[in-house]
């Protein structure tokens, strides 16, 4: 590897499809604080030792929570700091992530609120919990210098673009790595738990407008945390046939079966909108044709195989209905 290798200009020039490379969280912990920050954010020096605790209990724990910095321009302007915490905690199929909104007065009392709220309790210092979208960018530069690279520049152009469409309820914020810096710029929207990478400003304005050509998203959507990620293929797919009204449903998937002779799965995606409960059916099967070889990161040392996959068999039903085929290849999509 030489100087001059950036992963993302490498996963471009091989056309990778994106989808399927969306982190499944059940809780995110976004945490406000000052930049620079260090390639493992939180061994940056302004991170408290308590805060630095807190984040290794939690992640020796294996337990699916996301801690992430986040950074905007009124960040070192501000005495106060904001923690979001967006929880899937719901027992409900289609349970979605909810936003909590605290403010404290320095980074020092963060892991103290972060703590309460994870042990069931209710911290001091939520705010009146008004309805938001936040974007998080990741532009971290020492985790993966295709962050920088690309992230930085979208970040200003996104946050230029809200602007222009004069979304007062959008939020651009800078983050700390939360992967797939090969699909520099990457972005996450929260509260639906999207993942997005390789993004541009037409793509961004369509994202944040739920309009335009639904086609973009064969090219910068890499799928939905709320769903494991080798099913997000077939979410795709579905996007296709609904277009941006399948951003008003309520969505749910599962892996029914696992195939591991063959590397395939029957996954099945279930759906809830105003007229009823639906689901579709499919198998997902290894695409050799494009599952490629790369270098993960800027710094990886060797390739690594990224498993691409192809909706077959697609069967639709609603919740009254026996499985109704529609389709054999019926799109040929992969991963």
């Amino acid at each position: 590897m030489t100087n001059s290798f950036f992963c993302a200009d490498a996963s471009k020039c091989v056309e990778e499809d994106i989808i399927g490379s969306g982190t499944n969280y059940q809780t995110y912990v976004l945490i406000e604080c000052c930049l620079p920050w260090e390639s493992e954010a939180f061994n940056s020096q302004q991170i408290p030792q308590n805060l630095r605790d807190l984040v290794n209990q939690v992640e020796n724990l294996k337990q699916k929570i996301r801690f992430l910095l986040i950074n905007s321009e009124s960040t070192k302007f501000a005495d106060r700091r904001k923690i979001l915490i967006y929880d899937n905690q719901s027992q409900d199929v289609f349970g979605g992530y909810e936003k909590h909104e605290f403010n404290v007065n320095n980074i020092e009392e963060v892991a103290e609120v972060v703590r309460s709220y994870l042990a069931g309790e209710v911290p001091d210092g939520e705010t009146e919990n008004q309805p938001s979208r936040d974007i998080l960018v990741c532009t971290h530069g020492s985790h993966d210098r295709c962050c920088a690279r690309y992230g930085n520049p979208f970040y200003a152009r996104a946050k230029a673009v809200v602007s222009e469409l004069e979304l007062s309820d959008v939020r651009v914020w800078k983050s700390s790595h939360f992967g797939g810096h090969r699909m520099a710029p990457t972005a996450i929207d929260l509260p639906d738990g999207r993942y997005y990478g390789n993004l541009d400003r037409t793509s961004f304005k369509s994202i944040l407008t739920r309009s335009g050509d639904i086609e973009c998203l064969n090219k910068v959507y890499r799928g939905s945390g709320v769903l494991p990620n080798a099913i997000q293929v077939l979410e795709r797919e579905l996007i296709m046939r609904y277009g941006w009204d399948w951003f008003n449903y309520k969505v749910a998937g599962r892996i029914v079966e696992k195939y591991p002779e063959n590397n395939a799965f029957l996954a099945e995606i279930t759906f809830e909108k105003a007229d009823g409960t639906y689901s579709y059916r499919a198998d997902l099967m290894k695409d050799e044709t494009k599952t490629v070889r790369l270098k993960g990161s800027c710094g990886a040392q060797k390739e690594s195989e990224f498993v691409k996959y192809s909706v077959e068999n697609l069967h639709f039903y609603s919740k009254k209905e026996e499985l109704i085929f529609v389709g054999y290849h019926l799109y040929n999509s992969a991963i």
